[in-house]
Order: C-alpha cells, then structure tokens, then sequence
C-alpha cells in the first residue's frame, strides 16, 4: 500500500474537475486534483523516492516499489517555460514525502488566465487500486489524500 500525500492546499475536486480531457477523463492514470489555495507557496512531494522527471509546472516521483506519482501544477503551464515557478530540488533526487520540490503562485498562474488545479496522478495503476482519502472539500499540504493498494 502506497499513501499519497497531498501536494498543495486547497480543495480536493476530483479528476472530472479538471479543465483538461486527458486528466478528466483518467487517460493519464488515475487519482484526483486540488484547487489550490490561491497564495505562493511550495509544492511537496506526495511519495518518498526519486525524482524521475522535473518541469518547472509538473514532476514525476518513482518510489522503491517502482511506483510512480505526477503532480501537474495547472493545466497549460508548460506554455509559461518555468516562468512562475522555482525549482526547489532537481531530476534524479532522492525526496522524502512531504519535501518541497517547486516553489509557485497559483494566483499569478490564474491571473494570466490559466487553471492552477492540480492532478495528482498514480502511473500506470491498474484500475481500482486508488482511493481516495479525501474525496472532496479542503485539504492541508502533506495530508493523505491517496491510497494506492
């Protein structure tokens, strides 16, 4: 069982929520996202493992059991080319949950008329095996929002 931890504050919307077929309609994988509260902040890692892949908007972290974590900040941020974010750690990183890896300001992201809601996608996980902790409503950084059997 892997536990996923919340990378963001905010409020837990689900992955139908997000403004995005390929995310809203599970393509990617399954999980759920989080309308972050709108102040700068960090984002954290939401399982312990290695940093396989880093973008200033989005992150993938494998852990020991070879399972793999997305979280994408916003949906279209690859068009900003990092401006708005700060790398906080870097690709191929050894991260303990709950770390930060990218610093951002989803209020600056939604002003430049973009959607700062946050997938959080477990790879490759073979339907049925996520549920949620939290299914809707406010959730704190680093609160479990995800099981993964």
């Amino acid at each position: 069982m892997t536990t996923v931890l919340a990378p963001v504050a905010g409020s837990v919307v689900g992955l139908a929520a997000v403004p995005d077929p390929v995310f809203a309609e599970g393509l990617v994988g399954p999980g759920t996202a989080i309308d972050p509260d709108r102040e700068p902040g960090k984002v954290l890692a939401p399982i312990a493992g290695t940093i396989l892949k880093l973008h200033p908007h989005a992150y993938v972290i494998v852990g020991e059991d070879g399972r793999g974590v997305l979280v994408h900040l916003g949906i279209d941020t690859v068009q900003l080319k990092g401006e708005g974010f700060r790398l906080l750690a870097s690709e191929g990183e050894r991260v303990r949950a709950g770390q930060p890896v990218v610093a951002w300001d989803p209020a600056a992201i939604e002003a430049g008329g973009r959607s700062p809601v946050c997938p959080v996608v477990a790879l490759e996980a073979v339907p049925g095996t996520v549920s949620p902790v939290v299914a809707a409503g406010p959730v704190r950084a680093g609160d479990e929002l995800l099981q993964w059997d």
